[in-house]
């Protein structure tokens, strides 16, 4: 049988003469200087995301240095290629509106270039789930590379980083606690050096993700950004993807139910952002398997939050990473692993972590600090993340409930409704608006659809009057995301969103409602009948604005909700034929 084209062999242009096409490639590539040896080496592509507007990917250059070394030293020629390069904190409206997009960059350059296995190179919070999705769907053997965490600064003798301790701090300049001049000394303290946020939010959270669905080396999720250990696993990265070229270790052959599985149970022991729910649906949609929230919830319930990093405990990822990394939580972890799911090194789970306790690898991964705890001690007894049901959310909604008030997870009160963000900006502040710390806000359409993009403002911010009165915490609910480095007890990821006519647009001001973490539950408390006679006289979602034009019309057109994961309808697998969790019997 032939086998498959290789190297600049593969995806040829047609001009009709393959032959030709082969000569015109080869003579353009030697003008880069390039010799017939080089050429005649698998190629590994490593995908750069190094941007002046991406701090968080502020050295870039430096590991793609480091990967091309591994891959020469394998014996593979390295060519890197750029992407789209999305930051939270720059990308307007939003980063998640834009991670579809760089999904599908991603996808498609990997499919038009020449490349025998490529290195993803990504860390801010949106650029590693679009990097898995594109690569899941471009079948091509992939190795996530990730950037990882900025360092810890100071203010005034106080330990600091972002972004949990820049939502702490701003909330005390809400209040009057901290004034213009010291808020603007913090904002230079925040964030010490490139690197992503120093807490266990989002982007670290995606880290451990990569690390625990076996796409990335393992100890590759905690080291600092700009330490020797990130630059020596940049070097074994790309000696790694050499290696998959022979075993031809495709993302199908990783990504399975297990590994899916293994993913989301680090994901609720190390207290990790609710934006990795979203993103791993959609890594695994790419491949057919449909997520099952309510056996997501049961295995929540059996999993304690073992790692006390903010926001749901007090360390930054420095101590992570010095505590051994996710290889100290998957070794307590172990009993409730597959460990027969299969890694980017071309060993099983299991076999990494016996290797990992091994003479051989040094001192075995034990939880010998507080920062990474045993199961019989742990920073939270349930899963970081419950799932709720009810009325206002037929599909599904979820709360962080490790970083929320205990005595709020509890909670009935009064509904005070905004129906918009731009509704919120103008009210919340307001010292005549009628609100005590005993109720409920609830803030519409800033979902998918709604805001456009599912921003981060579900991490609704406590009006300035009660700030003032000292109040910290009150029960939130929306539609939308908030930030995986926040913290509150905050409802998120309502589904059917409001601006589809799903019941939380029927919420109306005065309303009761009735949070219960542990009934898992969230509901209106106005008769079935009623809600549906308020959905009634609601403007009917309506299509598509006719003049909307580019990716934007796009997004609206395709974009899929909360529960499959955000990602566009078109980019799913064509048909779920598996299901994680699987059913517990």
């Amino acid at each position: 049988m032939p086998t498959s084209p290789s190297g600049f062999r593969k995806g040829l242009t047609s001009y009709g003469d393959p032959a030709f096409s082969q000569f015109l490639r080869t003579a353009f590539i030697k003008g880069a200087g390039y010799t017939d040896d080089a050429l005649a080496r698998p190629i590994v592509g490593i995908i750069n995301t190094g941007s002046g507007y991406n701090p968080c990917h502020g050295n870039a250059t430096e590991l793609i240095g480091a990967v091309r070394r591994g891959v020469m030293l394998a014996g593979g020629l390295p060519i890197d290629f750029p992407t789209i390069s999305i930051h939270e904190s720059f990308a307007y409206p939003t980063s998640m509106y834009l991670r579809n997009l760089m999904a599908m960059d991603t996808e498609e350059m990997i499919r038009a270039q020449p490349m025998d296995a490529v290195v993803l190179i990504g860390g801010c919070d949106k650029t590693v789930p679009a990097q898995l999705m594109g690569a899941a769907s471009a079948g091509v053997p992939a190795i996530q590379l990730v950037t990882g965490s900025m360092l810890t600064g100071s203010h005034r003798g106080q330990r600091v980083g972002a972004c949990t301790d820049c939502r702490r701090f701003w909330g005390l300049h809400r209040s009057g606690e901290v004034d213009s001049a010291e808020i603007n000394q913090i904002s230079g303290a925040l964030v010490a050096s490139v690197g992503t946020c120093s807490v266990m939010g989002t982007a670290s959270t995606m880290a451990c993700i990569a690390e625990a669905l076996g796409l990335a080396l393992p100890g590759s999720a905690s080291p600092p950004a700009v330490t020797a250990d990130r630059l020596r696993i940049a070097e074994k990265t790309g000696a790694t993807a050499v290696a998959m070229i022979g075993a031809n270790l495709t993302p199908a052959k990783i990504l399975t139910v297990h590994a899916i599985e293994n993913a989301f149970r680090v994901l609720l022991a190390i207290g990790g952002s609710t934006n990795g729910i979203i993103h791993l649906t959609a890594i695994a949609g790419r491949l057919g398997i449909a997520i099952d929230l309510d056996a997501l919830d049961a295995m929540s319930r059996e999993t304690p939050v073992l790692v006390d990093l903010k926001p749901s405990g007090s360390g930054y990822m420095e101590d992570f990473h010095h505590a051994g990394g996710l290889g100290a939580v998957l070794h307590e972890l172990r009993p409730l692993l597959h460990l027969d799911a299969l890694t980017i090194t071309g060993r099983t789970l299991g076999a990494e972590l016996d290797a990992l306790r091994s003479p051989a690898a040094g001192a075995p991964a034990t939880t010998t600090t507080r920062i990474v705890r045993p199961r019989a001690d742990p920073v939270f007894a349930e899963g970081g993340i419950a799932f709720l049901k009810g009325n206002l959310a037929p599909r599904g909604a979820i709360i962080k409930q490790s970083a929320a008030s205990p005595h709020l997870l509890e909670h009935e009160g009064r509904a005070i409704v905004f129906e918009n963000a731009a509704d919120l900006a103008h009210r919340i502040d307001d010292a005549a608006l009628d609100v005590t710390a005993d109720d409920i806000i609830i803030l519409k359409r800033i979902g998918p659809i709604g805001a456009p993009g599912m921003p981060e403002a579900g991490y609704i911010p406590i009006p300035r009057k009660l700030a003032q009165q000292g109040v910290k915490d009150m029960v939130r609910l929306s539609d939308g995301r908030m930030s995986g480095t926040a913290t509150g007890t905050i409802v998120l990821h309502i589904t059917p969103e409001a601006a589809l006519g799903g019941p939380l647009a029927a919420a109306q001001t005065g309303d009761r409602v009735r949070l219960s973490v542990r009934n898992r539950t969230i509901n209106l408390l106005v008769s079935d009948e009623e809600i549906t006679r308020r959905l009634a006289s609601e403007k009917t979602p309506s299509s598509v604005d006719p003049t909307t034009r580019g990716y934007l019309k796009l997004f609206l057109q395709s974009v899929t909700q909360a529960d499959t994961g955000c990602d566009f309808d078109f980019l799913r697998a064509t048909t779920m034929n598996q299901t994680a969790p699987a059913r517990r019997r």
